[in-house]
């Protein structure tokens, strides 16, 4: 089994901080809470921002983050509304070179992130309600609240390496 969550970045996160041990709301609200943070983060950024130890723009963390919560609030939705529970992993750098995320527009990517969030939360409470249990390819079972979980952690720890990449400028 793949090592996840606080198996591999620890307790509390060794990068961002990000404590493992919240509730499911409580990373429903924090993830609810990305759009506003990366919009104010990057008021003053053009997007095009790069930390010399990161493959990724400002703006293409925004998208990598955007994309990670489509996919989990599909993979949940398909759980809840039609009882399919396994699911594939997914190579997100090849994910980023298919939409060339280092050439989305910041303010776009800000728009999709927005969009994401919303459907994220909307899947995220019904498969917590419904009681969703995914079975990984390689991590295993995730219920709906270690996708929640992990889930908020990707949208913090994201947050971080973009305030990295801002104060590197």
């Amino acid at each position: 089994m793949e090592k996840w969550g606080a198996d591999l970045y620890g307790q509390p996160c060794r990068g961002c901080g990000f404590d493992w041990e919240l509730s499911p709301a409580e990373a429903v609200a924090v993830v609810r809470a990305m759009p506003e943070a990366y919009a104010k983060r990057l008021a003053d950024a053009s997007g095009q921002e790069r930390h010399p130890d990161l493959a990724w723009t400002s703006a293409a963390y925004v998208s990598h983050v955007t994309d990670n919560l489509r996919t989990w609030a599909e993979r949940l939705a398909g759980g809840y509304l039609a009882g399919v529970s396994d699911v594939p992993g997914y190579d997100p750098d090849l994910l980023a070179q298919a939409r060339h995320y280092n050439e989305i527009a910041l303010a776009g990517a800000l728009w999709s992130l927005r969009w994401a969030v919303e459907a994220w939360a909307e899947a995220v409470e019904s498969a917590l309600a419904s009681g969703v249990v995914l079975q990984h390819a390689t991590r295993g079972a995730q219920r709906a609240e270690d996708v929640a979980r992990n889930n908020a952690h990707d949208a913090h720890h994201h947050l971080w390496d973009v305030e990295r990449i801002l104060a590197a400028r």
